[in-house]
Parts: structure tokens; C-alpha cells; sequence
């Protein structure tokens, strides 16, 4: 595939060759998986990064968040970083068991918004409506600056029977909620048709316009062309990604980051990029709980855990790209800094 040309940072660089300056950023330290790497070590000391210590809130914030934690959390950002004028424009915060995070960056902006969500799995559970990394796309979707969130990446078998799993379709059917995945079989259907941009329904199921095999340059053409202009916020989750460019707490897909920055940076040219939030690194799961242990045991594919070692050292170079990529953005008037 081909894609847009992207200058790539090197495992050890922190500024671009051009000595961009580093983009104002934020590290959640929840889990022990970023504050090790290189890179985000060198940001914290050259002091474009701030680091927030909640590791003692991790283990009711993982997989599902406890109210009082979550308030807790909002408190400590607050403090570190008050987002009067909307959070910093880029923010690390460990494992993808943390994705519901986002919507804590997503409330604290003014709208209408647009939210590009690029993900292995489509975190768009209806039920129960609490704050979990499985739903966390319909808390999204409740706040009032947010129009329409556009879904991209998932290989999961979260399209099997979708229903079955109180999958939110009538946010499709209602243009709020779009969703490409990367590669889906047909998921079985009972009810309405679901027809959206990603996805039409043909005899009793919804049949999927998937991105695997595609052209990427059309594919990203297509997106600018038709997302209306809107000012735009990233949440990735780095599980969308080939195993070769991250190691997570699930299951991977397909994407390669030069084709995520490749859309990236195309949809920045017409669209003010307010900023965009990163989490999916590999942390050892750990709970204070027997519920959110056994959400986790059902939920979580049974995959071998990988070496700690090799996690971070994959991480960080996925993380350092992502970060010279956005400095590269912000120089060029693309990115807020």
C-alpha cells in the first residue's frame, strides 16, 4: 500500500530533525507501562510532558470506573492541567483497559466535535450504561459537543452478533455512529436494517465495507471527502494496530501507524485537530475486586501474556513516532500545541 508521505522519528528522538518543538502533552500514569520508556522519559525531564500519578486508583478505574475514582481523577487533572481551555492536545494513559478514559478528555471540550476513534474493537455496548471500556463510545456520544463519532479499525468478534451484545446500531441508523472495520463477516440481524457509511443490510444481516484490502490512498481520500468539517479529536487505542507496532492487553488488528497518521494528517488539512488521546500499551492486569477480575476473565480473549521487556521497548518506539508526528502536525499549524 501507499501511503501519504510521513518523516518517522527514531526510537531515540525526541524533536524532529527540523528541532520542532516538542507538542504541550500529558502522561495518566495508571499502570506503570509508559513511565519506564525512553521517550516519555525524556518529555517529562525536557518538560513539554506532565506526568499524574494515579497508579492508586488504577485498580478501580480499570475495565470498569468506580465513581468515586473517576471524580478523583477529574480532580488530579484539574490540578496538574486545568482544561478551562480544553485538555492538553495530547495525552498518554497506559493500557486500552483505561479507554473509557477518554470521555473525561472529550467533556472537557466545547463543541461540535467530531471524533475519529481508531480501535480493534468498537466499544459501542449499550448496556449497562456505565463507564466501561467496552461502552465507552456511548458515554461519548451523550455529551452534547459531540456529533458524530467515526469508527475505524476493528477486526474483533465484536460483529458476530452484535445484538447479543447490546450493541449500540441505532446510533448508525441515526448518523451518529459510524464503523469501518478493518476485516468483519456479516453480522447476523434481528430488527430494523442498519444502513450507514461503512455498512448496508442485506437479507437479514449487516454486511460490512471493510478496509482490509483496500487501497489505503483511496480510503483516506474518501474519509476527508465526505466527514464534514468539524473540529477533530483522535482517541487511538494502539490494539488496532499489527503486532509488530504494539504489544497490548488484547486481541490486535490490521492498521499500520503510517496508515493511522497517513488519515491523520489528511483530515487535518481541512479540519482544526483539537487533539488526540493514546492508550493500549501492556500493563499486567491487576483488581482489588472479584467483579471487574471476572469482566475481565469473560471479556478478554485468551491470548499468552507477553514479555513485559518486549512490551515497552516496542511501545516506545510506536509512541515516539506517534509524538514526532504530532510535533511535525503542530509546526505546521495542523496540530493544537
Amino acid at each position: 500500500m501507499v501511503f501519504a508521505n510521513l518523516l518517522e522519528a527514531s526510537p531515540d528522538c525526541t524533536e524532529s530533525d527540523g528541532g520542532t518543538a516538542p507538542v504541550r502533552s500529558l502522561l495518566i500514569d495508571l499502570d506503570g507501562s509508559l513511565t519506564a520508556q525512553p521517550g516519555m522519559q525524556r518529555r517529562l525531564a525536557g518538560g513539554s510532558m506532565t506526568r499524574i500519578d494515579a497508579r492508586d486508583l488504577a485498580s478501580r478505574l480499570r475495565i470498569v470506573a468506580g465513581k468515586a475514582a473517576l471524580s478523583s481523577l477529574r480532580q488530579r487533572i484539574a490540578a496538574a492541567c486545568p482544561m478551562a481551555d480544553g485538555p492538553p492536545p495530547l495525552i498518554f494513559y497506559g493500557s486500552g483497559d483505561f479507554h473509557h478514559l477518554a470521555t473525561l478528555f472529550l467533556e472537557a471540550l466545547s463543541g461540535p466535535i467530531l471524533v475519529l476513534h481508531i480501535d480493534n474493537h468498537p466499544d459501542w455496548t449499550g448496556w449497562p450504561a456505565t463507564w466501561n471500556c467496552g461502552a465507552w463510545v456511548n458515554r461519548a456520544l451523550e455529551l452534547a459537543s459531540v456529533r458524530r463519532i467515526v469508527t475505524v479499525g476493528p477486526a474483533s468478534d465484536d460483529f458476530v452478533r452484535p445484538q447479543w451484545a447490546f450493541a449500540d446500531l441505532e446510533a448508525i441508523r441515526q448518523g451518529r455512529l459510524e464503523v469501518h472495520p478493518w476485516r468483519a463477516a456479516p453480522s447476523r440481524l434481528w430488527g430494523r436494517p442498519v444502513e450507514g457509511p461503512g455498512c448496508r443490510t442485506r437479507d437479514g444481516r449487516i454486511v460490512w465495507d471493510c478496509l482490509e484490502g483496500k487501497p489505503w490512498a483511496e480510503v483516506v481520500d474518501g474519509f476527508d471527502a465526505r466527514l464534514p468539517f468539524l473540529p477533530l479529536w483522535i482517541s487511538l487505542d494502539k490494539d488496532a494496530l499489527v503486532p509488530a507496532e504494539a504489544v497490548t492487553n488484547w486481541d490486535q488488528g490490521g492498521l499500520a501507524l503510517d496508515a493511522v497518521l497517513a488519515l491523520v494528517r489528511r483530515l487535518a488539512g481541512r479540519r482544526r485537530i483539537l487533539g488526540m488521546d493514546v492508550c493500549g500499551d501492556y500493563s499486567r492486569p491487576a483488581f482489588s475486586d472479584p467483579f471487574r477480575a471476572l469482566l475481565s476473565a469473560t471479556d478478554r480473549p485468551r491470548l499468552p501474556a507477553p514479555d513485559p521487556r518486549t512490551a515497552a521497548v516496542v511501545n516506545d518506539s510506536t509512541n515516539n513516532r506517534i509524538m514526532q508526528a504530532v510535533d511535525e502536525m503542530a509546526a505546521m499549524g495542523l496540530w493544537a500545541s
